[in-house]
């Protein structure tokens, strides 16, 4: 503790003056000199007690903050009590507790990563493997035009599943870090509507799908309409597969002050009860799951309608299909 200069010096003030304050008592009389000379060495010691009590207490600081910057994010330096080193005390706690949560998000961001690349590798490598056998299989000198036409479609049709998930998750990976950009302008429901069903006429058209549209043309809300319309298409791909053949999509929608709503309902199978809870998370394959799904659809749907401060959910019973409904809130407090 003595080597710290500034204790050095006060106490080397508090001498000289103790000192000369005992010297001028004596020159009053040897009494008040010796008097003098035990309260100043009284006040001396007592004054070295409370610094070395201090030092200790900061002492115990720095060794908290040598263990914590070695990891230990756990530890609880409070003492509740009164003082600038109780509230240092205090301060130091909550950056600790801060560096926890920071260092369980971390580990958690790093779990999900993993997650994610296994789920990548999985969703991948099935179409990798398919392309590979059927390359093989267009080297063999013996294959007829028809079955070489027959594999070329087949690899080209999966070149365009890896090339939509890949582009999918580049969209997903952008919504997650905050990095896509979002207009907020006023968007007219209809219009959103007209540009989400234009991609899925075919398919319809091939099932012998039918679609109704049904709501009040003013209705809107504040928005970005690409990234709703491919949201809206997600959801709408997803009722066509699920749909048999001659069965029906219904789009309505509605504003009220709260919020602006829209419905997508589908003549359909229905989601299992035990797969209801996970159906908008990410490479999630329910029992009714197609062969081609990869599962991202509905989570990216529902990213992309959070972003926009709105919700996505769904209701659903099995063999009477399912009704998706997207708000789009005026206000959020």
């Amino acid at each position: 503790m003595w080597r710290n200069k500034e204790i050095r010096r006060q106490f080397t003030a508090m001498g000289a003056f103790c000192a000369a304050l005992t010297a001028a008592a004596f020159f009053a009389g040897p009494v008040y000199g010796l008097a003098c000379a035990i309260f100043s060495a009284v006040m001396l010691a007592v004054e070295w007690g409370f610094l070395k009590n201090r030092y200790g207490k900061i002492e115990k600081l720095a060794e908290a903050l040598r263990r914590i910057c070695a990891g230990e994010t756990e530890l609880d330096v409070r003492d509740n009590e009164e003082g600038e080193l109780s509230i240092l005390r205090s301060e130091i706690y909550k950056v600790t507790r801060m560096l926890s949560e920071q260092g369980a998000m971390y580990k958690n961001d790093q779990q999900r990563l993993a997650d994610a690349i296994a789920d990548i590798s999985h969703q991948l490598k099935t179409p990798l493997t398919s392309m590979t056998l059927m390359a093989d299989l267009l080297g063999n000198e013996d294959l007829d035009r028809e079955q070489r036409e027959t594999f070329t479609k087949r690899i080209q049709s999966q070149v365009c599943r890896m090339d939509w998930l890949l582009t999918t998750l580049l969209k997903l990976s952008k919504i997650d870090a905050g990095t896509a950009v979002f207009s907020e302008e006023k968007v007219y429901v209809t219009d959103v509507i007209e540009q989400a069903i234009e991609p899925i006429i075919i398919p319809m058209d091939v099932k012998n799908q039918t679609v109704t549209v049904e709501g009040d043309p003013a209705a809107s809300f504040t928005g970005d309409i690409d990234w709703t319309a491919e949201a809206l298409l997600n959801v709408m791909k997803n009722c066509v597969e699920h749909t048999p053949e001659g069965g029906r999509l219904s789009v309505t929608f509605s504003e009220n002050p709260l919020f602006t709503e829209i419905i997508v309902a589908d003549s359909g199978n229905g989601i299992d009860k035990e797969d209801l809870p996970y159906i908008f998370k990410r490479f999630y394959r329910g029992k009714n799951a197609g062969k081609d799904s990869a599962g991202i659809g509905l989570a990216m749907a529902q990213s992309i309608v959070k972003r926009q401060r709105g919700d996505l959910t769904v209701d659903s019973e099995e063999g009477k299909g399912s009704a998706f409904r997207f708000r789009f809130y005026k206000q959020v407090v």
